[in-house]
């Protein structure tokens, strides 16, 4: 497509979106002039849709009337609630429904699947993780080491960058653990980093992985609701992410896991046990062996919150609706337009440092504007945009297909044109 920066282009881009009536499906933050916001920040916080508060309320009316009777004769009994949940998580991350639970937060279910899958031995038990990555996921893995007895800064392993660059490479990725595989037993990668928006290669990265006898997790916080997945297929070990961003959960929102059908059966394997990963034909037997369910869910430890649940049905229910597919293919369109106005803006003053190919990122464009960051970061908000920034230097946006429109973007790059045009 030849794009043209005007606005009577994105109004027509507009016209002829089959998905532009879901922006009318979710609440739209306002300016203090009651005019609705540039809102580009779905990466960190997504937008609520409007059906979250029947949903809730449903559950809420439900407690009221039954009280703990609810696990049994709510509309939606709370006993199996999460169960609603599965096959349109399944679906949006490509598992088979016995792979996926929705339960915890994400770093919860990153240390649950660490204490089954981080499997060091003699030789081999170092992990890997990209350069820059998400610092709560160097934490959770700097714990475990120190939990197993290791030195972090031995035993945790980054994917090299090359000189004066901020992207990696996926050779070099399959080159690093071709050549140090061996000592490797675990790879942890994000989807899509946080700081760049760099989409990795999962596929090409789980084989080299595989070849070389490691395990492989990912945390796709940037990733779940935001690009294709085929986990299953991919042969990932496991998986975790958030739903608060791309899923619209809500702040805080409940979180995801898979596990791979390889591993549900190993009843062998470490895990730390709780009575909601019991089977449940035994449960409430309350017996003192553990009988973990042969699904991802034996890795559940605690009944799940009802009302966090509900926010993501809700939104869920959307995705399911619109289709990842057809999402994908409006991002693509819609963060390529972004892209095509942002390097008519100020080309000396504005870096995009996000892959300009389509299959390297999601719908999150990382920018830098030198020493001159910050202020047009502050006043891009100011203006009514709302995106973040992430230090050291990184005004972070996010055009998301299914609230976000082109007339959103456009009016973006406008305004970002006048601020960098501004700058000394």
């Amino acid at each position: 497509m030849t794009y043209q920066p005007t606005l009577e282009f994105a109004q027509k881009l507009d016209q002829d979106d089959p998905l532009r009536d879901y922006r009318n499906r979710f609440y739209i933050p306002e300016t203090a002039d009651g005019q609705p916001s540039i809102y580009l920040c779905g990466n960190s916080l997504g937008l609520q849709p409007r059906t979250v508060e029947a949903y809730v309320q449903q559950e809420l009316e439900d407690w009221a009337k039954l009280g703990v009777e609810g696990h049994f004769r709510a509309r939606r009994p709370w006993m199996p609630y999460h169960e609603l949940l599965t096959p349109a998580a399944a679906r949006l991350v490509g598992a088979l429904p016995e792979e996926v639970v929705v339960m915890n937060s994400l770093t919860v279910n990153l240390h649950l699947m660490m204490v089954s899958f981080y499997r060091p031995v003699p030789g081999r038990y170092k992990i890997v993780m990209e350069a820059n990555g998400f610092p709560s996921d160097q934490y959770a893995v700097k714990s475990q080491l120190q939990y197993h007895g290791f030195a972090p800064d031995e035993a945790l392993l980054e994917f090299p960058l090359r000189e004066n660059e901020v992207l990696h490479r996926t050779e070099d990725m399959v080159q690093f653990l071709e050549e140090h595989g061996a000592e490797i037993a675990l790879v942890l990668l994000g989807g899509v980093n946080y700081y760049t928006g760099q989409a990795f290669d999962i596929p090409a990265i789980a084989e080299a992985a595989r070849r070389r006898g490691c395990m492989i997790g990912l945390d796709l916080a940037h990733a779940a609701g935001n690009l294709p997945l085929q986990l299953h297929d991919w042969q990932i070990d496991f998986a975790v992410w958030c739903s608060y961003k791309y899923l619209n959960s809500g702040p805080g929102g409940i979180a995801g896991c898979f596990v791979h059908q390889r591993h549900l059966q190993e009843r062998e394997n470490p895990r730390f046990a709780g009575w909601w990963g019991q089977n449940k034909q035994t449960r409430f037997l309350m017996g003192p062996e553990f009988d973990p369910i042969p699904t991802a869910e034996g890795w559940q430890l605690s009944n799940p919150p009802i009302l966090l649940l509900a926010a993501l049905r809700a939104s869920l229910d959307i995705f399911d609706e619109a289709g990842m597919d057809r999402l994908r293919q409006k991002s693509v369109k819609l963060t390529g337009y972004l892209e095509h106005l942002i390097r008519r803006v100020g080309p000396d003053k504005v870096q995009i440092i996000t892959p300009g190919h389509p299959e390297a990122r999601g719908c999150q464009l990382s920018l830098v504007i030198g020493d001159e960051g910050r202020r047009v970061f502050e006043q891009l908000t100011e203006r009514g945009v709302i995106c973040d920034w992430r230090e050291p230097d990184v005004i972070r946006i996010a055009p998301v297909p299914l609230y976000n429109s082109f007339e959103d973007v456009y009016h973006f790059a406008r305004i970002l044109g006048e601020l960098v045009q501004g700058a000394p």
